[in-house]
């Protein structure tokens, strides 16, 4: 997973709130201070000074100003004779105050995001004791007051004055028109739209960090877990963090018999009790504890003992991220919620459509075949777990004892991974010198939680690969995870040191960064010098896209479904938000998924963590793997390495345009059903290749 950048987190206004004025036609909102003749008095004058080829700009600019500027910013004749001197009609000088403005937003972003990186080592890296003050620490944000401070001293206003915000719509209409250096302008009048209090983005920055503290602390002791005769089955010290580490144990025992069944049997039950919050708050991050999941029996020194559940705490963080979301929904009039800042906003993809696409591609009969397929190769009925069926994948039929020592001892610290990034990047067709410069952009850290990938803010400072290492080494399950987030971490350099403008720094959306961390990823056997010969492997990688497509397109249209109940309940208590979960997660099975699983009613879906820590992120990984499958199929007989380099120093253009620039074509479930098609019709021979 990529980490929400300092970008996304702090000046939320920044960011989250890219948003498109809601289209009121000449209106003027009731509460704007400035009315709206002074706005055109302004309007006239500047444009009779600087002629009708800058009237869209300064039309945009007063009026983006006007809907800005409060009482306290001066009176009306203040604003007027604010726009007058401050704005720049001739281009030679714009351009200048554009590279001004640039290198100090860069120098601010950039020294402010690495402040919060080191404030939040304690809570995020493995490194001893977590600390109370670590949650304090990693709960203060530098930059919570920099959109008030902007605003106050004027520079927002000269910015916006300036470089005024264009809709996504007009966007997409005037886009293909523009050039490098119009598209950096208009970013950067993407900067001011809205003013959010300091104290609103600071309890914001509070509820997230308290939620991404609860998810990075929960782990289940697996090798406490008993069944009805008192048998452990797992590793004894193992423990696993929900729900990633959960998951991917559960993966991995595909291949393992009546016993692999078993424990994928077990995980499911403590998922089932996460989700339910009847688990025992005593086995959560506590190995003094067995613990039954089937019967929910609670176990010291093997003598039953009293079981206390955990209370609905995962439906509170939940249920505060909301609360504290709401608070700038005032401030957003363009976007009004936070599903709307998210979508329209944040994404620059409308939340009707992409549910659209998710739910076009779950309603497909392609899914049916592959379940087909799916319990044919497993010799069984299809379970609900088996949405993580990873048996497409060239890993799925290896010894993992042999993949775990070879990664331990190839990475036994967290300095031997970092260390071997220039060769990884040369073994994916980087030339030497492009691999040691990328590589010494980078740096990895023992992490608490499962991981994630952070990007710098600006040229001089590295992005960090924070990966979870165990003191034997790293497993295959973490390396896997790390090649993911070094995906992440390549692009961010790429996208920050390889753009052309500081403005254009970055992707569209986090889906895009999610699809060359999948394209990393799919490397990661190659990379341990490990040959797939598989003369089915295009037909596996698309039925294997195909089905991780499927599932986390469930998950992510539970997270929109309880949102917008959020937002039509706005005085929900955490058991009603916990008992809505549950419903909805059963309805989006039902409807999506027991046709193909013959199971009804399982609420697996809500296990996902990244709906407590993360809110609304969930959609960027499906929409990333339809990105991630056109990538690959452009990529077919390029050099992955030189393509990289200019698909995602392309920079931050309106998806759908970078999609077109990239590969040809916008984002579409159509690549991926009709290579699942094609595959299918070679499943007889895969399922009895495989079935051997």
């Amino acid at each position: 997973m990529k980490k929400l950048s300092f970008l996304l987190l702090i000046p939320l206004t920044i960011i989250l709130v890219q948003c498109k004025p809601k289209e009121t036609g000449d209106k003027q909102p009731s509460s704007q201070f400035i009315a709206r003749r002074a706005v055109d008095s302004v309007c006239i004058g500047l444009v009779k000074q600087y002629g009708e080829e800058n009237k869209v700009r300064i039309e945009k600019g007063v009026k983006q100003c006007g809907t800005l500027w409060t009482s306290k910013d001066g009176t009306e004749k203040e604003f007027e004779d604010f726009c007058r001197k401050y704005f720049i009609g001739d281009n030679t000088r714009l351009e200048t105050l554009f590279q001004r403005l640039s290198a100090n937003w860069e120098s601010i972003y950039g020294h402010f995001n690495m402040i919060s990186l080191d404030l939040k080592r304690g809570m995020h890296l493995d490194i001893g004791e977590m600390l109370d003050v670590d949650e304090l620490f990693g709960a203060y944000e530098p930059g919570s007051h920099m959109n008030d401070d902007f605003f106050n001293n004027k520079l927002a206003f000269v910015t916006a004055l300036n470089f005024p915000f264009y809709t996504l719509k007009e966007k997409e209409e005037l886009g293909t028109k523009w050039n490098r250096g119009d598209w950096a302008r208009v970013r950067m009048g993407d900067l001011f739209t809205a003013r959010v209090p300091a104290e609103v983005n600071v309890k914001i920055a509070e509820a997230l960090t308290q939620a991404d503290n609860y998810i990075s602390g929960y782990n289940i002791f697996v090798g406490n877990l008993v069944d009805d005769q008192g048998k452990t089955h797992f590793n004894k010290d193992m423990k696993l963090l929900s729900h990633w580490n959960l998951r991917d144990e559960l993966k991995s025992n595909y291949n393992k018999g009546e016993e692999g069944l078993l424990k994928q049997r077990m995980i499911y039950q403590v998922m089932l009790r996460i989700i339910n919050q009847d688990i025992p708050d005593s086995v959560i991050n506590n190995p003094a504890y067995q613990w039954n999941p089937f019967n929910n029996k609670l176990f010291k020194d093997g003598k039953e003992v009293a079981n206390t559940p955990e209370a609905d705490v995962r439906y509170g963080n939940l249920l505060n991220l909301y609360s504290k979301m709401k608070l700038m929904d005032p401030y957003t009039p363009m976007y009004p919620d936070f599903i709307k800042r998210s979508f329209d906003g944040g994404m620059e993809i409308p939340q009707e459509q992409v549910e659209k696409l998710f739910t076009d591609f779950c309603s497909s009969p392609e899914v049916k075949q592959v379940g087909e397929l799916i319990s044919k190769r497993l010799g069984r009925t299809l379970l609900p777990f088996d949405i993580w069926y990873d048996g497409f994948k060239p890993r799925s039929n290896m010894n993992m004892e042999l993949l775990d020592k070879t990664c331990r001892a190839k990475y036994p610290d967290t300095k031997a991974f970092e260390a071997d990034i220039p060769n990884i990047l040369i073994k994916l067709g980087f030339k030497p010198d492009m691999a040691r410069e990328i590589a010494s952009h980078i740096t990895v850290d023992p992490a608490r939680g499962s991981g994630h990938a952070w990007g710098a803010q600006m040229k001089g400072d590295k992005a960090h690969l924070r990966t979870r290492i165990g003191k034997d080494g790293m497993d295959y399950k973490g390396y896997n995870i790390a090649v993911h987030e070094l995906g992440h971490n390549v692009e961010q350099t790429i996208s920050l040191y390889m753009v052309d403008n500081y403005m254009m720094q970055g992707v569209p959306n986090t889906a895009f960064t999610e699809a060359f961390a999948f394209n990393f990823q799919k490397h990661d056997l190659e990379l341990l010098g490990i040959k797939d010969n598989d003369p089915d492997k295009e037909a596996l990688a698309a039925l294997d896209n195909f089905w991780m497509s499927y599932e986390i397109m469930g998950v992510s249209l539970l997270d929109m479904k309880v949102w917008k109940w959020l937002y039509e309940n706005p005085g929900a208590t955490k058991e009603q938000l916990k008992e809505t979960v549950v419903k909805t997660a059963i309805d989006v099975w039902n409807q999506y998924y027991m046709p193909v699983f013959g199971m009804k009613d399982t609420p697996i879906l809500a296990i996902y963590s990244h709906m407590i820590d993360n809110p609304l992120y969930l959609s960027n990984y499906p929409v990333g793997h339809l990105i991630d499958f056109q990538l690959d199929q452009f990529l077919k007989g390029k050099n992955f390495a030189d393509e990289a380099v200019r698909i995602y120093s392309t920079g931050r253009l309106i998806p759908q345009l970078w999609m077109k620039n990239a590969v040809g074509s916008e984002i579409s479930i159509k690549p991926l059903l009709e290579a699942t098609d094609a595959a299918l019709k070679k499943a007889t021979v895969i399922a009895a290749t495989k079935s051997k």
